[in-house]
């Protein structure tokens, strides 16, 4: 038998994990500076939203170490499945974390400070939902 026409295993081609690759690195710029900014402006945002400067900074810490995490994870050659499903499960944790704190009067939230709280969260979902479309595109194409 001839080893060049025996079944070669399929290899998965850069290309598999680029709609997940791009939608991991806006999520982590995306991420980065809005971490920043609430590194920044959390004093500012204090009266306005409710949110107390101590949870502003925690949150900007948090994200700015989330967005590193995301930014080393789009940077793989190729994105292990088990990688971008833990962004998944991370990002819709996240999601339901931020509607948790936004209604459970937990914090003295304004009603400026809910809505932001909300608007988060319906942005994380959104990348959750097109991290997780660019994951199911990368193991189906890895298929082939």
């Amino acid at each position: 038998m001839d080893m060049t026409t025996a079944a070669q295993p399929t290899r998965a081609t850069p290309d598999d994990s680029a709609l997940l690759r791009a939608t991991l690195r806006f999520d982590a710029w995306g991420t980065g500076l809005f971490g920043v900014f609430m590194l920044i402006g959390g004093g500012w945002l204090a009266e306005p939203l409710g949110l107390p400067v101590a949870w502003s900074v925690a949150f900007g810490i948090a994200m700015l170490g989330g967005a590193a995490s995301l930014g080393l994870i789009a940077g793989y050659p190729q994105i292990p499945a088990r990688l971008g499903g833990t962004v998944v499960a991370g990002n819709s944790v996240f999601c339901v974390a931020l509607l948790v704190l936004a209604v459970a009067d937990v914090l003295p939230l304004t009603a400026a400070g809910t809505a932001f709280l909300v608007l988060g969260a319906v942005i994380v979902a959104v990348f959750a939902v097109a991290e997780f479309r660019g994951l199911r595109r990368s193991l189906i194409l890895r298929s082939r």
